[in-house]
């Protein structure tokens, strides 16, 4: 009897006020956030004398984080590393754009880790490793997703984006938006173990951003676009606040590890703790991200010095939650769960390569980092750098040190005839009637005759203009995974002097025609940029019914031509949807 007033205390505090803790067998959370375009230096916690990130330095002060991790020089290579554990050449994923940026399907990816282990898997952001299934984000391994997956948005307020395949428009500022996404799978998903991975599309350009976080900085006497940036900055701090508040709400705060990191350099020049390089270089700048890592109780606050790389996070993860992997090719990365317990990794080195939309694939820029050594391979010449004596790369040791340079620079070659062997520069885009729809935008298109590009790049979101002979045509090559038939729609503008022509789409097995007599004066979207953009804008399309098509399994071409063109012109094209007809 001596026990029955702790039980009376015990029900009474379970019954009124909710004590009883979550059983510690539950499996772990994880959350892990990706920024896009932030660099080392866009952190107060990282010496930056103007941006305020007061959530973001809590976090860091409460993790393990890593002074020297490294990630590729451009965003979607260091998306493909991070997702599978491999040197992003090896998966297919060699630039940003063109279908370079596609990570193979066969590649067994972080969600499909999560997935198989009885998770929930759900990516709100920026996927930017294949449009097309499958290589979209919904067929390897997330249950849900509400984002883009291209390369970059066009406009970040009230944004048309996709959510579990469908195209929803959404009020409000787009990286509040997509945080709102993530926490409302985690609210859906607190009595079960979730993975949520939160790709967030800032500070990446257009330099859009409200009023209430540019203005501080403008007002502190820095240009628009320094302003713009931290701005976007400030506002991912306070979506990762919004975030670390919900754990404790959902009393989840201590079973979640929260994992930050950014995707490459900053993208220009400005504060960078002292680092050589931007995005797109293979020196410090453009590689070296911010990466903390947060577990209440499983991993101790502490400054790690040892080097690590996105090729680690998913062999970490296997072991720190005890999952199952059912990848049959090889990590590249290393589990740094012994570096949390104060043990030393063995020496190994990590590499860097940069590739842009060049139609030959070339070994360098590459860099080879071991210890604290660094050898940079540029097409004019190897240098090499003491990190450790020499942190902002001033000093180049290669004359000095021959026999060093040459010891790595032939570890880099050998890695590089390993990890290119491989790639298949030339890609088709694949169709299957197991998407809801394909969509064909124009500009993964290849352009013949005089038309091109209405920005010029053919980057996300981009169409073709300057459609005025009929000897023009643009052509999408097809790899069609399971034929069947396919209602297509076509998006396009044109005003009334650019009307009475026909459009004709053809592949192997049939052809289209549909003659344009409406016209259709796309309007412009607001789009609030703080300077000018390099991006194409967005603006409003036509969608038209041109019919069905058959397409036969296999390789095939579809191809889009104009006859009877007025002197105007035959408008613009956006895109070629197909939609499949089960």
């Amino acid at each position: 009897m001596r026990h029955f007033p702790q039980i009376i205390l015990l029900l009474f505090c379970s019954l009124f006020f909710g004590c009883e803790k979550k059983s510690p067998s539950t499996p772990p959370n994880l959350i892990l956030i990706m920024t896009d375009d932030q660099g080392f230096g866009d952190l107060a916690i990282h010496g930056n004398p103007f941006v305020k990130t007061p959530n973001l330095d809590q976090l860091a002060s409460e993790s393990a984080q890593f002074e020297r991790f490294y990630v590729s020089p451009l965003c979607a290579p260091t998306r493909a590393s991070l997702l599978t554990g491999r040197y992003h050449l090896r998966t297919g994923a060699v630039s940003v754009s063109n279908g370079l940026e596609t990570v193979d399907s066969e590649e067994y990816t972080l969600g499909e880790l999560f997935l198989d282990n009885g998770y929930r898997t759900g990516i709100f952001g920026k996927w930017h490793n294949g449009q097309h299934f499958p290589n979209h984000p919904l067929a390897q391994g997330f249950e849900e997703f509400t984002g883009f997956s291209a390369g970059h948005w066009s406009n970040y307020f009230n944004s048309h984006l996709e959510k579990n395949g469908e195209e929803i428009k959404f009020e409000g500022y787009l990286p509040d938006v997509l945080t709102d996404e993530a926490m409302d799978f985690i609210r859906k998903n607190k009595d079960q173990p979730f993975f949520a991975y939160l790709p967030l599309n800032t500070p990446h350009s257009p330099h859009q951003v409200p009023d209430k976080f540019f203005q501080p900085y403008k007002n502190a006497g820095l240009e628009d676009e320094l302003a713009a940036i931290y701005g976007m900055v400030e506002n991912i701090d306070w979506n990762v606040g919004r975030v670390m508040a919900l754990l404790k709400e959902l009393e989840l705060d201590e079973n979640t590890l929260v994992i930050f990191l950014t995707d490459n350099g900053p993208n220009g020049q400005r504060f960078n703790a002292g680092m050589r390089g931007v995005k797109g270089s293979i020196h410090e700048g453009g590689v070296r991200v911010p990466s903390f890592w947060r577990w209440k109780g499983k991993i101790t606050p502490q400054q790690i010095s040892t080097p690590a790389a996105h090729i680690d996070v998913m062999p970490t993860l296997a072991e720190l939650f005890g999952l199952k992997s059912k990848a049959e090719k090889p990590w590249d990365g290393v589990s740094l769960v012994p570096v949390f317990e104060g043990e030393e990794l063995e020496s190994r080195p990590i590499y860097s390569h940069v590739a842009f939309l060049d139609k030959e694939l070339k070994s360098r820029p590459g860099a080879i980092r071991q210890d604290s050594l660094l050898l940079t391979l540029l097409p004019e010449g190897v240098s090499l750098f003491d990190l450790k004596n020499d942190p902002g790369q001033t000093q180049d040791l290669a004359q000095s040190y021959p026999d060093q340079a040459k010891s790595m620079e032939e570890k880099y070659q050998s890695w590089w005839n390993d990890v290119s062997a491989d790639i298949v520069m030339i890609r088709k885009i694949p169709v299957t009637n197991q998407a809801k729809q394909i969509v064909l935008p124009a500009y993964e298109a290849l352009l013949e005759g005089e038309v091109r590009f209405f920005e010029g790049h053919g980057w996300a979101q981009d169409w073709v203009t300057n459609w005025k002979k009929e000897s023009d045509f643009i052509r999408w090559d097809l790899e069609v995974l399971d034929g069947g038939i396919f209602e297509v729609w076509i998006e396009y503008a044109a005003s009334e002097k650019q009307t009475g022509h026909e459009w004709n789409l053809s592949n192997s097995n049939s052809s289209l025609s549909l003659a344009i007599e409406e016209e259709f004066i796309p309007e412009l979207i607001e789009s609030p940029d703080r300077i000018l953009r390099k991006e194409a804008p967005e603006q409003t399309w036509k969608k038209i019914r041109l019919g069905t098509m058959d397409f036969s399994k296999g390789n095939q071409t579809l191809t889009l031509r104009a006859t009877s063109i007025s002197p105007e012109g035959a408008g613009d094209i956006f895109s070629v949807r197909l939609i499949p007809k089960h």
